[in-house]
């Protein structure tokens, strides 16, 4: 049985994707944070992880090992967003941010490599706020832009074996998330999609399915906006 990784893989487009990996005859470690996960689904097992703290992250990494000599694909889906001004922004918000995004998603990349074997996949979230910036989520849409950056430099770390590396850019998604978002909000963003909706969670996960069947698709930053320009 394959191994994979799902970080923020309880909910939302992380659940998903673990269900697709699943359904891919995957064993599944997935981290979240929040209440305890309660759904019982075979292969497939959630495990609290705070990736703000990174002697959590370090405490994942090892449980893994114990458990698993290869890891066949990691998604590196969990991301923070604090909706704050520019200014109002402070160290610790901006700090928090980018260690669950970017930092650490490259400590689990690097600690778990010699485990990684060649043919496997490796995924990051990326988000339409690090293509389209947003006036209330500037620190959000940085780390974002840094996931995909590491994406693109991990495909020269994997020159070779047949790994392949790739972020998926999704627009707005129906998650649990948006769920509360008033519905003036999500009207002025239907307006600002051509598909004039949000995406259904199914329809972004199809682009995490592609980069995992295809072995060609590498180095790529793949947008599911409907067509979402900011206006």
């Amino acid at each position: 049985m394959k191994i994979a990784i799902v970080t923020g893989g309880t909910s939302g487009i992380g659940l998903g994707v673990s269900k697709m990996l699943i359904g891919k005859g995957y064993y599944v470690y997935a981290t979240y944070v929040g209440e305890d996960f309660t759904e019982r689904i075979a292969n497939f097992e959630p495990i609290k992880v705070d990736q703000t703290v990174r002697k959590e992250v370090y405490d994942f990494i090892r449980y893994v090992k114990s458990k698993t000599d290869t890891i066949d694909c990691i998604v590196c889906n969990a991301g923070m967003s604090i909706r704050k001004s520019f200014v109002d922004t402070s160290d610790e918000d901006w700090d928090n941010q980018m260690e669950v995004a970017v930092n650490s998603h490259y400590i689990m990349i690097r600690e778990l490599f010699p485990s990684i074997p060649p043919g496997s996949r490796i995924l990051f979230t990326g988000s339409q706020m690090a293509v389209h910036p947003h006036a209330t989520v500037l620190s959000y849409g940085v780390t974002k832009s840094a996931v995909c950056a590491l994406a693109k430099n991990l495909v020269k770390e994997f020159d070779g074996t047949g790994t392949t590396v790739n972020a998926i850019i999704p627009g707005f998604v129906a998650t649990p998330w948006q769920k509360n978002k008033p519905e003036e909000i999500k009207q002025n963003i239907y307006k600002k999609t051509a598909i004039h909706r949000f995406a259904s969670v199914d329809e972004v996960v199809d682009a995490y399915r592609f980069c995992v069947d295809n072995p060609f698709v590498n180095g790529s930053m793949i947008e599911v906006n409907g067509g979402y320009c900011y206006k």
